[in-house]
């Protein structure tokens, strides 16, 4: 297996320069202040494509040989590597049959249609993104088209590469140089040309990986010396929630063994309302990570230059609600309780002077009355103004006699409010 070089991103560099263009490296006061490094964010999110996926996808479908070009390409995507492929096919004049999974959002069908215009053909079909990448195979054992991996190709990884490129020039025409540079993990094809261009054009760099606590695949496949399957994946992050990192990925990164960091869902959530509310930048849970690593993780010495690659701004705002409530449950803010309150008279009131506090608020109530029954069960959640009055309100319901069970993150009851 020949790795990709820094010379084969450089070549990408030149296939993508008039196409792609470079996106902006804006530095983030905010972070700064906060973590004590000199923070920048490289803004993938404000490629046409919304993301970095272009870069890879482009590189590939730009060195298909005319006989490939005939047969057209095709890929199964759940969203921003279908909108790099549909933009690498409509400029490049190539056919593509895309598939996606009924769970993708319509603001996705509709972009990656609009992007791709009639040489574009979205097939939605299956319930994962698994049965998508069935489809798209077989429908390359028919025709002859052509695959386009969504990270698992030396060509998507000298497309990614060039990310790190632009960093490199971007700084320099500042006069200042990266220490590190943080990048968010789920296949590994953008980590992977990181570490291909910048561990021979500037190896004083570190690159640094951050995948999301509930799809690690990456660190997994390192542990088990080759990708591994990961039984269960949280989806949330799904830009990164990739349940088994590529052939080619795992073997750059093996061959670099960069560190890589994992990142609680939750602190994504707050990553994400911290990039809306004070920079006014619209992230998906994948393009947060690598600026949420760096809250909780030392990845640098103080005052050092680290670049934050900020992936992705493909988010439906339907999701807010959802990234709301995560970002209050990791904080400390939101909890759940069953309660089972005494079927008589006057007992919520009881439960609302004797043990909520004075700043205490009732998010959630669900109650369910049983006339035969001297108890009725609700699901009660409570939003806090501080995480210290968590421990107070436990003690206020112990001492209130009533029946009252957390409902812990990990409960499969805590689904029915997220």
């Amino acid at each position: 297996m020949d790795l990709p070089t820094a010379s084969d991103v450089e070549h990408a560099a030149r296939t993508l320069r008039d196409v792609v263009g470079t996106s902006p490296l804006h530095p983030s006061p905010r972070l700064s202040a906060a973590t004590g490094l000199d923070v920048w964010l490289k803004r993938e999110d404000l490629h046409e494509v919304r993301s970095y996926k272009g870069r890879g996808a482009y590189n590939l479908v730009a060195g298909l040989s005319p006989e490939e070009r005939e047969r057209g390409v095709t890929c199964a995507s759940a969203g921003n590597h279908a909108q790099g492929v549909a933009f690498a096919c409509s400029r490049l004049g190539v056919r593509a049959t895309i598939f996606l999974p009924r769970t993708t959002p319509r603001q996705k069908r509709a972009r990656i249609a609009a992007l791709g215009g009639p040489l574009v053909e979205v097939v939605v079909d299956g319930d994962t993104y698994d049965d998508a990448d069935q489809q798209s195979r077989e429908l390359a054992r028919s025709t002859g088209a052509v695959v386009v991996p969504a990270f698992d190709d030396p060509r998507t990884i000298a497309g990614q590469g060039t990310v790190g490129l632009e960093v490199l020039d971007q700084l320099a025409a500042l006069g200042r140089t990266p220490t590190a540079v943080v990048a968010p993990v789920g296949g590994g094809g953008l980590l992977a040309g990181l570490l291909t261009v910048l561990s021979e054009r500037a190896p004083y760099v570190d690159v640094v990986g951050v995948e999301p606590a509930g799809a690690a695949s990456m660190a997994a496949a390192l542990a088990a010396g080759a990708p591994v399957e990961l039984g269960a994946v949280d989806s949330f992050v799904d830009g990164a929630a990739v349940r088994r990192v590529g052939d080619w990925t795992h073997a750059v990164v093996a061959a670099h063994r960069p560190p890589l960091l994992a990142v609680p869902e939750g602190l994504v959530c707050v990553e994400m309302l911290d990039l809306y509310q004070s920079d006014g930048i619209i992230a998906e849970p994948a393009g947060a990570l690598a600026s949420a690593a760096i809250r909780e993780h030392a990845v640098a010495a103080p005052g050092s230059t680290v670049v934050c690659v900020l992936s992705g701004g493909n988010n439906d705002v339907s999701r807010y609600a959802e990234v709301v409530e995560r970002a209050l449950v990791h904080e400390g803010l939101r909890h759940y309780f069953l309660v089972e309150f005494p079927q008589e008279p006057g007992a919520l009131r009881m439960f609302l002077d004797d043990v909520l506090g004075p700043d205490d608020d009732i998010v959630l109530f669900e109650y369910v009355k049983r006339s035969n029954r001297e108890t009725g069960p609700a699901l009660v959640g409570i939003e806090l103004q501080r995480p210290t009055d968590y421990a107070p309100l436990l003690e206020r319901m112990g001492a209130s006699g009533i029946r009252v069970q957390v409902v812990e993150p990990t409960s499969p009851l805590f689904r029915m409010v997220q």
